[in-house]
């Protein structure tokens, strides 16, 4: 699965957590690596240990076409080859014989995003979140302990919305003493999978619901391998949320919430908002140690961790609503078996022409989103976002919005 993993592009660091620093420590695909910025603005990954002494290159001194490590001055590049050794006799080749891991990293839509497989590299898809605007983009963060997997089968795992974003938030408001209904909750009568050339998309029909609603007639999907792709593609308003698992370890996942916000047609908004892409820490547990259940992804989270480091699948009990896990873990498989024979695995981009913006599919008047965007915005880890306030702000302006759903304040809406 490694080998799989590394054929893509993974997001490392938001762009503007190094608009102050030089370096950062990343932990990535089971390396213990540096991201840093030279004096020239260019970035890179390599290996945290130089070899020489093994000092943590995490103190390095930047230098306008690499970093040095702190210890002895040794120069590195971003390809991991060894520039200058300083101290050593003029003729000298060793540094031609030392080389410390070194990994392409490039940027889009306010992500830095670094490649570890083998070379060359393919481009980064550019899926229509990271590319499409103007839009109001953040972006939040944290570890979860525990594998990336169980994770990603969440996003095709259909009905627990109804029962953990819908029946365990209502029995949190009622143990609150603040009763309420969600249309989260609604029962579903129909789901559907459907492989498509980026991952799987997933559709549902809840009660009450036409086969000609766009939850059912068009779903949106997991991309393959580790992202959800979840929003509204439109209606009272459009956003996008890409919600990507990479790896640390086994048993430690860092997740990332990216969020592009377009604002509605005709409303003002502030330059400063559509310059830049801040990143924040999700948090998930209260100061007592509890998860905080009150929001929508702390749900999923307290499922994700609960099931255990990594989830035993031996004394799982799979029944037909699970059909999209036992299409995406096979769908694994495949992809790591053509890696294996040395093929490309799926959504490799080599060639110009097909480096485009890429749409995908997208509901528009999803029925879950019918409690209206403040709800929205409050019942997800937006609510932590150092610009939640402006985004409010700007959204309320336009009237189809603010009076979009119903009233109610304590409501909640699917991230899954």
């Amino acid at each position: 699965m490694g080998a799989l993993l590394r054929r893509y592009w993974q997001p490392v660091a938001g762009l503007d957590e190094m608009n102050d620093r030089w370096t950062k420590r990343v932990k990535l695909l089971g390396e213990d690596l540096v991201l840093y910025k030279d004096r020239s603005g260019t970035f890179g990954l390599i290996g945290e240990q130089c070899p020489h002494r093994r000092a943590s290159m995490a103190y390095g001194i930047p230098t306008e076409d690499g970093i040095r490590c702190p210890y002895h001055g040794w120069k590195f590049d971003g390809s991991g080859a060894c520039l200058e050794q300083p101290n050593e006799p003029e003729g000298s080749t060793f540094k031609d014989k030392v080389t410390i891991a070194g990994y392409p990293v490039q940027e889009l839509g306010g992500l830095l995003w670094a490649y570890l497989g083998p070379l060359p590299a393919p481009r980064i898809p550019r899926y229509d979140a990271f590319v499409d605007g103007p839009a109001i983009r953040h972006l939040g963060e944290a570890v979860i302990p525990c594998n990336w997997l169980q994770i990603m089968e969440n996003s095709v795992d259909i009905v627990h919305t109804e029962w953990c974003h819908g029946a365990l938030y209502e029995w949190v408001m009622e143990q609150a003493g603040s009763p309420t209904k969600v249309a989260i909750s609604k029962h579903h009568e129909r789901c559907a999978w459907d492989e498509f050339p980026y991952g799987i998309i997933k559709r549902r029909l809840m009660v009450g619901q036409s086969e000609d609603s766009d939850d059912w007639k068009v779903g949106h999907p997991l991309v393959f391998p580790n992202m959800l792709s979840v929003g509204s593609g439109g209606g009272l308003w459009k956003q996008y949320t890409m919600q990507i698992r990479v790896p640390q370890d086994d048993t430690h996942t860092k997740h990332w919430w990216y969020h592009a916000f377009v604002p509605p047609a005709g409303v003002d908004v502030p330059e400063r908002l559509l310059n830049g892409v801040p990143t924040f820490n999700v948090p998930f547990v209260d100061d007592a140690g509890e998860y905080m259940l009150e929001y929508i992804h702390v749900q999923d989270i307290m499922c994700w961790i609960t099931q255990g480091p990594i989830a035993d699948r031996s004394r799982e009990a799979l029944n037909s609503t699970d059909r999209g896990i036992t299409m995406y873990r096979n769908l694994l498989k495949r992809e790591m078996e053509k890696v294996a024979r040395g093929e490309d695995p799926m959504i490799t981009i080599r060639s110009e022409a097909d480096d485009r913006a890429i749409d995908l599919p997208l509901e528009v008047g999803k029925d879950m989103f019918n409690d209206g965007f403040a709800s929205l915005v409050r019942r997800h880890m937006s609510n932590f976002s150092p610009i939640v306030e402006d985004i409010l702000e700007v959204f309320a302006r336009d009237k189809a919005v603010r009076t979009a759903g119903t009233a109610t304040p304590v409501t909640a809406s699917s991230g899954d």
